[in-house]
């Protein structure tokens, strides 16, 4: 399966360029070569550098190759898998492992010495694949309500707090509005951002086993409906025309959405760039409570490495707690590992005021159900949702 993906991305020199980087020597003047892949935005980088750095001055029998893909990611790895060519660390996530994971190309790492009680539960389940665990996580991502606070003010509307429901947050978002020049709550059409909305009433587009697309279901669809007419019959959430070339979260930072549905991932830049005053909620109740989707990334090994024994080394080394907090410390992600997600460089007194929020969310959340050809199915739910969104 993944020699028939590659074969379709042979295409940019850069790519074979990569491969043939990589397929160096396993020995470098005397020391064992790690070979580790991983994506990363550069402030990401600069954090993951000196940790690198740190781990080859405590084992100075080993050399970390580090291959830094920021973009295209999955599309190389899949090139150096089919090549032969794989590194021996990779990180990944859990809306790609089942593809690698049931190819047969990732260790499993259900036995290995990583202990399960440092973690989430559900961030393990979410990089397991039938009962096997094949990364050792890093991070989990889930969504939250970003909502700006000096909107709230001048509107007198109330804050979002825990357990409101789905027709509060429609009265507030209808409260909250002013088209064109605010809207209550952002609209976004990837499945990301509308499957909370489906899963909050009971349904989504994956069944828990995989066998069957639900997302004729009558929960979700109610699901799916309430979202489309959040734009469509409220226009509480901005037309395509209306936010034309500008991102949720550029019109979040200019003053023109009220609430934004988004992950973790935008802190940093909330911090660095809003002009205005700003806190986190959790996503509203449906009829099956709040539920938003989980997703992780963590470590995986390729099971044709020759340093299984010290790919896992490096691997418990990066999942440290030292290590995980430096990693924390930017705001860019969520720890998998619960000591560093309850440390001080988790829930500190930076904005959000209310980080914990992303803690908590974890207890309600449900790991995405992800098959095989998820990339199809995210495809075809693109095209069936076109129409219904626009």
């Amino acid at each position: 399966m993944l020699k028939k993906i590659a074969a379709g991305l042979i295409i940019a020199g850069s790519i074979l360029l990569c491969i043939n980087a990589f397929s160096n020597t396993d020995q470098t003047g005397g020391k064992t070569v790690i070979k580790f892949a991983s994506w990363g935005s550069k402030s990401e980088i600069d954090i993951l550098k000196p940790i690198l750095t740190e781990f080859e001055k405590e084992n100075p029998e080993l050399k970390i190759e580090f291959m830094h893909i920021p973009q295209n990611y999955f599309q190389k790895i899949h090139l150096l898998f089919a090549s032969n060519t794989a590194p021996d660390v990779i990180f990944i996530n859990n809306l790609y492992l089942p593809v690698y994971a049931n190819a047969g190309v990732l260790e499993d790492l259900s036995n290995s010495e990583i202990a399960h009680g440092e973690y989430y539960e559900k961030a393990l389940n979410a990089l397991s694949w039938k009962g096997k665990l094949y990364a050792v996580p890093r991070d989990v991502s889930n969504l939250v309500i970003y909502y700006n606070k000096d909107i709230f003010d001048e509107a007198k509307v109330q804050y979002p707090k825990n357990g409101w429901t789905f027709d509060e947050f429609l009265q507030t978002a209808r409260a909250l509005t002013k088209s064109p020049q605010i809207f209550g709550i952002s609209f976004e059409e990837d499945l990301l951002f509308y499957l909370p909305y489906l899963m909050s009433e009971g349904g989504g587009v994956l069944s828990d086993d995989l066998s069957e697309n639900i997302t004729d279901t009558k929960e979700s669809q109610k699901g799916l409906n309430f979202y489309s007419d959040l734009r469509k019959k409220y226009h509480v959430a901005p037309l395509k025309s209306e936010s034309a070339s500008a991102t949720m979260a550029q019109m979040f930072l200019q003053g023109r959405l009220a609430m934004h549905l988004s992950g973790r991932w935008l802190v940093p830049k909330y911090r660095e760039e809003a002009k205005f005053d700003w806190d986190i909620a959790p996503f509203p109740k449906g009829a099956a409570g709040s539920v938003v989707p989980l997703d992780a990334s963590g470590w995986a090994i390729s099971k044709s490495s020759k340093h299984k024994k010290e790919a896992l080394l490096f691997i418990k080394y990066l999942s440290s707690k030292e290590n995980i907090e430096k990693m924390t410390q930017s705001g860019l992600i969520v720890p998998a590992r619960i000591d560093a997600a309850n440390s001080e460089y988790f829930l500190d007194n930076k904005k959000p005021e209310h980080a914990k929020v992303f803690l908590d969310v974890i207890q309600t959340s449900k790991p995405t159900p992800v098959s095989v050809n998820y990339n199809e199915i995210t495809d075809k739910m693109k095209a069936y949702t076109e129409k219904l969104f626009n």
